[in-house]
């Protein structure tokens, strides 16, 4: 019979003895934790990042609420008239003829009108859009442009297949000048200058009017427009 080492059986009840330990290995105890994470850094951390989330909130809160302040002064601006958006430069590509037709006037509501206004009057082009709508004129685009023709009375602009309703519009305006872009669809501009008055009278309007177009800048004597 053999008897186990003296040294063995002292180390084995010592662990038995020792809570730390369980069969040769070591158990990790709450003070092995707090050695490696200290609670009160830690949660020093999280009240730091709190706050910061805190004041992030806040900031975000003030800027909305100053963007909608802005935004309805801004409303408030428009309705008033205090403030009229610009619309982009008219730029019109001139017709090398001023096409004679003859056109015959056209029924109204077959015809877009857009309405741009280059005098220093607030509100002119909502003025004359509105009286263009009350004769059964479709409403377009309404808005400010600008052009360098001292005393114009207004510019008149289609693409060829607006002619007959650019004509149309040449009825209501006396002394306007007609000019032709490249646009597709048949609207028609109206670019209010400073020598705009008012429009010629519903009853002295010739609704069944046919004749050429009026281009007073290019021509005295109108060029028949070309056969299609």
């Amino acid at each position: 019979m053999t008897d186990r080492p003296s040294g063995t059986a002292h180390r084995n009840r010592a662990a038995k003895a020792d809570p730390t330990e369980w069969h040769g290995h070591r158990i990790v105890t709450e003070d092995d934790l707090g050695a490696v994470f200290d609670p009160e850094a830690d949660e020093a951390e999280r009240v730091r990042l709190a706050r910061r989330r805190r004041l992030r909130h806040r900031i975000v809160i003030a800027v909305l609420v100053v963007l909608l302040l802005l935004a309805a002064l801004f409303a408030q601006a428009l309705q008033k008239g205090w403030i009229e958006l610009s619309e982009p430069e008219v730029a019109p590509t001139a017709s090398a003829e001023c096409p004679a037709g003859p056109f015959t006037y056209q029924p109204p509501e077959t015809v877009t009108v857009n309405v741009f206004n280059t005098t220093p009057t607030a509100g002119l082009a909502t003025q004359v859009s509105d009286a263009l709508a009350e004769r059964g004129f479709l409403r377009g685009t309404v808005g400010n442009s600008m052009v360098n023709r001292v005393g114009m009375t207004a510019i008149i602009i289609s693409g060829p297949d607006g002619e007959a309703g650019a004509f149309t519009l040449q009825q209501q305006i006396p002394g306007t000048q007609y000019v032709q872009d490249e646009r597709e669809d048949t609207s028609v501009d109206v670019v209010l200058g400073s020598g705009y008055t008012t429009l010629v009278p519903p009853e002295s309007v010739l609704a069944t009017a046919a004749g050429p177009m009026s281009c007073p800048w290019m021509s005295e004597t109108p060029t028949p427009a070309a056969a299609p």
